[in-house]
């Protein structure tokens, strides 16, 4: 009888482990590509993980978001493999599921697949106010930071001179410093203006106008208009008075949303529990930063989507009955 026992006890624990050691084969990790540590891409890719991780024991999913060189950057790294899913701008994932500039060379990234927006993005330039730089024709034979190559701010920077008839070479200097790098080069007097496509409040813009005396400066004018007709993807888009010091007054520009995108090679059990642990704690994670304050579910599943929707997040949405 105790034989018996005996050999039950130890094939119960045999089984155990194999059990155990199956679960662990069955872990799943995720990577996000997110941007620059001071931008709410950044925040947005850790808050997400955060949520997904709090059901690893239940899905076994596990998640991490590293700092990336931004959209564009995300969009390759999906494409190769580096990234599962990627926060990019609308416009990037437009022009990824269409091989247009800058993924041309690449070709169309037809599989390519939106899973949510998230907030509102502003193409943002601030300046010194000793550069006497009031408007975007101003930045002529200017120190500009264009942005670091892989960033959306470059990508917008440079469909703006081209419908300018502009390139880089009209700025006396055409740096190329990390969003994080922007606001100490400003304040050093190495650049006289920096560029941005983020969502407001940013703590590097809020960094900048704390530090140095500086002003937004609005991007509007004919040619302005011009590219917003012919790229729908961009709206005009404006940034609200009294975010930043020495900035009481709404400064217009162009915009776009942030989205979040994957493939369509993804897992769709991967996908379905990450979109629902974003929205099953979605009053929290609008919490998590400013920019997020007013998103709403019924936008973040349609409006800036210009990619098919993935079917893992086609599933949670029509589960919830919004499609």
């Amino acid at each position: 009888m105790k034989g018996k026992s005996l050999a039950w006890v130890l094939s119960a624990a045999l089984a155990g482990t194999a059990l155990s050691g199956m679960a662990q084969a069955e872990e799943k990790f995720v990577t996000i590509g997110t941007g620059g540590q001071t931008g709410v891409y950044y925040v947005a890719g850790q808050s997400i993980c955060r949520f997904l991780n709090r059901g690893s024991a239940e899905h076994g999913i596990k998640c991490n978001a590293p700092a990336s060189g931004g959209g564009v950057a995300n969009v390759n790294g999906i494409r190769s493999g580096e990234f599962n899913f990627g926060i990019m701008q609308s416009d990037h994932q437009y022009k990824a599921l269409n091989g247009l500039a800058p993924f041309e060379a690449e070709g169309a990234m037809s599989d390519i697949r939106a899973v949510f927006s998230l907030q509102s993005e502003v193409f943002t330039i601030l300046a010194r106010r000793d550069a006497n730089i009031k408007g975007f024709d101003d930045l002529k034979g200017k120190r500009v930071n264009v942005g670091n190559p892989g960033s959306g701010q470059r990508d917008t920077l440079e469909e703006i001179l081209a419908v300018k008839g502009w390139d880089r070479s009209a700025f006396a200097l055409a740096a190329e410093l990390k969003p994080a790098e922007q606001a100490s080069a400003l304040g050093d007097n190495n650049i006289d203006a920096m560029t941005y496509f983020v969502g407001h409040p940013n703590g590097a813009i809020q960094e900048a106008t704390t530090t140095t005396d500086a002003v937004l400066v609005p991007v509007t004018g004919p040619e302005i208009d011009k590219l917003l007709a012919e790229k729908t993807y961009y709206t005009k888009a404006e940034i609200p008075g009294g975010l930043y010091k020495g900035n009481d007054q709404a400064t217009q520009s162009i915009g776009g949303k942030a989205v979040l995108s994957t493939s369509a090679k993804a897992d769709p059990e991967v996908v379905y529990q990450l979109v629902k642990s974003v929205f099953d704690n979605i009053d929290r994670f609008k919490r998590l930063h400013p920019a997020f304050a007013d998103l709403k579910e019924t936008d973040m599943i349609k409006v800036g989507l210009t990619a098919p929707l993935h079917e893992g997040a086609a599933r949670y949405y029509k589960e919830r009955g919004w499609l």
